[in-house]
């Protein structure tokens, strides 16, 4: 487990942030809390809440809505704009004759809410069952970060394509955000980016790194990528919408494609995304075989096979228009964030680069 999650939260002491101006409020929560199996931290404002919450990784924070300067539900917003707390348990303090904060602390994402003067039992059981939730979310990162990791090792066999993966999760999202997709449909762009061809794990390296064209037989191997890759990644109720990129990647909208020769709208928008931002990059890329084509090149290709079927037309355009006018969205960020899975890969990496040596 990394330092973006909870260092408690794998069965140990729970790690529990009280964050109110009041001294005697926090005292109070700390002596109810502290008899039990959890571990108090404290902080007296807004600012100082965001600052211990990144250093601390706390399981679950209690966040009292009235404070001076920063309030509660600032720092709830604030907190739910990062991608590694959008899951931390938030519950809200929030005084009895009070009903207007909690339907702003629900507005901004806050997971739960207490009325002040608390009960000692409540307060408990809330925060137990928000620690509960917690660890799940936290054992089904780490189930995800182990499939990212795995796909990582499929690009690193091949060795050819650079970062393909995190340029496709850049481009997809990109282009899912120019179609006006909600946040849940962009992370499963974000997710198969890395994900699509974890298939390729169970095809032979015979066949998956062979130079030059694959006869019939191996051919027909390599065609099972999609589902084996989907299968995989089908148990995790989260992976629900990656898996139809993962299925559907190689479908054409003519219907040539396989692993299911669906055609038009039968397959899947999110597939159909994929495809495009695929396309491109393979024609965008440096590869041993061949050069980076250039931007007037790839946009006449790009035309060329939705002309022949190959590609939704309404979503190609929507790509072109990014590729003619607006070229610079479709780089990667210089201040891109490296992804959990891929400190896993690297240190998966290490450690059997370190066991080869001592052989």
């Amino acid at each position: 487990m990394n330092a973006m999650q909870s260092n408690h939260a794998s069965g140990g002491q729970a790690r529990i942030l009280v964050v109110d101006d009041m001294a005697t409020n926090r005292a109070l929560i700390r002596a109810v809390l502290g008899a039990q199996e959890f571990e108090v931290l404290e902080a007296d404002c807004g600012e100082a809440a965001l600052t211990r919450i990144a250093a601390l990784r706390p399981d679950v924070v209690l966040l009292d809505v009235m404070m001076p300067d920063l309030d509660g539900i600032e720092v709830c917003r604030r907190l739910r704009e990062q991608e590694e707390f959008r899951l931390l348990p938030i519950i809200m303090l929030t005084s009895l004759g009070s009903p207007d904060d909690v339907v702003h602390g629900m507005e901004v994402g806050a997971s739960d809410y207490i009325t002040k003067p608390f009960n000692a039992v409540e307060l408990t059981a809330r925060v137990r069952a928000a620690v509960d939730k917690k660890r799940l979310t936290d054992r089904l990162d780490d189930t995800e970060s182990v499939l990212f990791a795995l796909a990582r090792v499929v690009e690193a066999k091949d060795g050819t394509t650079g970062d393909h993966c995190d340029r496709l999760s850049h481009l997809s999202v990109v282009l899912g955000e120019a179609l006006g997709l909600p946040y849940d449909d962009l992370e499963a762009l974000r997710r198969g980016g890395i994900l699509h061809d974890i298939g390729k794990v169970a095809i032979p390296d015979a066949v998956l790194l062979k130079k030059g064209k694959l006869d019939e037989a191996e051919w027909a191997v390599m065609r099972q990528h999609p589902t084996t890759g989907a299968y995989l990644c089908s148990a995790l109720r989260t992976m629900r919408r990656t898996v139809d990129i993962i299925r559907y990647h190689h479908e054409k909208w003519n219907g040539g494609g396989y692993p299911s020769g669906l055609a038009g709208n039968d397959i899947p928008l999110l597939a159909r995304i994929f495809q495009v931002v695929d396309v491109y990059d393979a024609l965008s890329s440096e590869r041993p075989y061949k050069p980076a084509l250039p931007r007037e090149d790839v946009i006449r290709i790009l035309r060329e096979e939705t002309a022949r079927g190959f590609w939704d037309p309404e979503i190609i355009a929507v790509f072109l228009d990014i590729l003619e006018h607006d070229p610079a969205r479709l780089d990667i960020p210089a201040n891109a964030v490296r992804g959990r899975d891929a400190d896993l890969f690297h240190n998966i990496s290490g450690d059997a680069m370190e066991w080869r040596d001592r052989r």
